[in-house]
């Protein structure tokens, strides 16, 4: 082969190998425009739904799953509790707060509810189990955080109730404390009042005791001069 042959050839397979690739990019881009396309529809077209979160990173509702947030599963998962052949794997509780996976053999769905006060608030089924899984997961977080200020408010109940309690005691002790200082007040004006009658009749009855003493006296200097007038009346005869 000559000169000029290798050089066709080596062109040649050249405009081969790029045309292949334009090709293949041409494919790509259809096909990445096409999905595009389709996530902007099913974007906008989907109802807005909670994202189902993971340990490390956010899922999102499928479209299928955030129809049936939007349009519910209540009616479908409450004839089949009624039943006996669901079963319940698991339930978080928090607050009035709640989130249930349920596994309906027949059919191996999974039933994915979140409820407040035994009510059925949310429905989600599918029959992917790890799916599922996530969901419970998700909607388990979601009962932490609704039932945050439910717990809060039943904490500060149970404190105010709780301080109440003390206020009362301490008003109960109060006014025991003020009764029986009223009790001292009005036994200690007795005692004082007692004690000035006291007083009274300890000096009346000193002054009483001063004229019965002088009295006393008296008698005895009369008993004495009669004495000294009897015997001095016998000794002149």
């Amino acid at each position: 082969m000559d000169q000029k042959s290798k050089v066709r050839h080596i062109v040649m397979s050249a405009m081969i190998v790029f045309g292949g690739v334009q090709g293949v990019y041409a494919q790509s881009s259809a096909s990445n425009g096409t999905n595009d396309a389709a996530g902007v529809i099913a974007a906008q077209t989907t109802p807005a739904a909670a994202p189902v979160t993971a340990d490390s990173q956010t899922i999102a509702l499928t479209p299928d799953e955030a129809k049936q947030s939007a349009t519910g599963n209540v009616a479908e998962l409450q004839q089949k509790i009624h039943g006996a052949d669901i079963t319940e794997l698991r339930t978080t509780y928090n607050g009035s707060y709640g989130a249930s996976l349920l596994f309906y053999g027949k059919d191996m769905t999974y039933y994915v509810a979140l409820f407040q006060q035994k009510n059925l608030w949310r429905v989600i089924k599918t029959q992917d189990e790890a799916r599922a899984e996530l969901i419970y997961r998700d909607f388990a977080r979601q009962t932490a955080q609704l039932s945050d200020v439910e717990i809060r408010r039943t904490k500060l109940e149970a404190q105010k109730a709780y301080t109440d309690h003390l206020v009362a005691l301490s008003q109960e002790r109060a006014s025991r404390l003020q009764a029986d200082l009223n009790i001292a007040h009005e036994q200690q004006t007795i005692v004082n009042s007692m004690q000035q009658q006291t007083r009274a009749e300890a000096t009346a009855l000193a002054q009483q005791k001063a004229q019965s003493q002088e009295q006393l006296r008296a008698a005895q200097r009369q008993v004495r001069d009669l004495q000294r007038q009897l015997e001095s009346g016998l000794a002149v005869r």
